[in-house]
């Protein structure tokens, strides 16, 4: 092929890239610009403050963080914390393993949200007894809090409490309470909240924003239910009996047909018609664009800090996809985003080896027409790393790629 056959072909991929490059959303001056790079690629490490014993292996945190991963999401269980459920010396135990993480992990480069994890007692409490719920509310914090302020406050953000289980006026005027009490105790850190209901794109329209602008605001993302959850872990779940369900769930996907042929012979009614209310598949950008529209009114910043899908019974390429899909529609919005979780039942990592999925991590980081630029590049003959690495390179935006891969 001529050279400038060549350079036209890489020029096209240019224009295809810029096409899906959207223009970052306006945001009000608060949360800075570092932190919210820092928040832009992160996972969760869920089960690491209940049982140290199943911390992240170093080898582990090291791979994802050379694979470009900037942020570990850090559930501390609220039942553990607070006074009114735990011993001090409990809570004092706690509290030296959230530092041991915290040490760790800023070792590594990450940076951290201690997300305060509500339970079933907690949530039992803020529904009958709101003052005295938030009383531990304070107290967790408080306790918290003195960790936390050993550490950069550009390096360690507060989230408030994850999934509130109460009505959204209710929350409305405690998180306000909350985040300034936070704030008394946090001046320069940066805080984490998000609506009632999951923490849903489509529960953000009825939050209204905290007067703070040092804040970011959280949404949790696993739609379709019935994809992301197929196979769960409780028997009594109609989930339980929903296996091999792909994605996107199409009426006329083989496998949805013989999915529903399945549930239909066993009848199993209720999982039959959560598969149905499924189809056609709205897609992932019109489940997310509740929150979109919120950003477009407010010019506050989003980040998507739970979403994934349980490996134990979706293919797994329709997993892979739904990954994808989902990083690609916060990257287009310049949001952040935190998968669900490192190395349980939805984990990015392998249970029996400790390491990564590499094609999870792929599919994460993956640039929606990484693969078109990719078919350019082939037919053109192009080294890759010509593309990417020599002053050759057409534009600057072929070297993100190239860091993504």
């Amino acid at each position: 092929m001529t050279r400038p056959s060549m350079l036209a072909l890489a020029v096209s991929a240019s224009i295809l890239l810029s096409i899906a490059a959207r223009a970052c959303p306006a945001l009000i001056e608060g949360v800075p610009a570092d932190r919210l790079k820092a928040l832009s690629r992160g996972v969760n490490a869920d089960g690491w403050i209940t049982d140290p014993r199943s911390a992240p292996p170093r080898g582990l945190l090291l791979e994802l963080r050379k694979a470009g991963m900037t942020h570990i999401r850090l559930p501390v269980p609220a039942d553990f914390v607070m006074p009114r459920f735990a011993a001090k010396a409990e809570i004092d135990s706690r509290l030296r393993t959230v530092d041991a993480a915290l040490k760790t992990l800023l070792g590594f480069g990450y940076a951290v949200s201690i997300d305060l994890h509500s339970g079933e007692r907690f949530n039992a409490l803020h529904k009958d007894d709101p003052t005295s719920a938030m009383t531990e509310l304070r107290r967790a914090w408080t306790e918290l809090a003195t960790v936390m302020q050993r550490y950069p406050s550009d390096r360690v953000f507060a989230e408030l409490l994850n999934e509130p289980d109460v009505e959204a006026a209710q929350w409305q005027g405690e998180v306000r309470e909350l985040a300034g009490f936070i704030r008394g105790l946090l001046p320069q850190t940066t805080l984490v909240t998000g609506p009632v209901n999951w923490q849903r794109a489509d529960s953000l329209p009825g939050f209204t924003p905290l007067d703070d602008p040092n804040v970011v605001y959280a949404i949790h993302f696993y739609d379709p239910m019935v994809f992301t959850h197929q196979a769960h872990w409780d028997p009594n779940e109609p989930l339980h009996d929903v296996t091999g369900l792909p994605f996107p769930v199409r009426a006329d996907d083989p496998g949805v047909q013989q999915l529903r042929e399945q549930l239909t012979a066993l009848d199993k009614r209720k999982a039959l018609a959560m598969v149905d209310r499924a189809i056609p598949d709205r897609g992932i950008d019109k489940w997310l664009e509740p929150a979109t529209a919120w950003q477009r009114q407010y010019s506050r910043p989003i980040i998507i800090n739970e979403f994934g899908v349980l490996k134990a019974g979706a293919p797994r390429d329709s997993r892979l996809r739904w990954l994808a899909g989902v990083t690609a529609y916060a990257r287009q919005q310049c949001w952040g985003w935190t998968h669900w979780e490192l190395s349980q039942g939805f984990g990015l990592a392998d249970p029996v080896t400790g390491k990564a999925d590499r094609d999870a991590l792929r599919a994460l980081r993956r640039h929606p027409l990484t693969h078109l630029v990719n078919r350019f590049l082939h037919n053109a003959r192009l080294d890759r790393r010509c593309w990417c690495g020599t002053p050759t390179r057409p534009v600057t935006l072929g070297q993100s790629l190239c860091e993504q891969r």
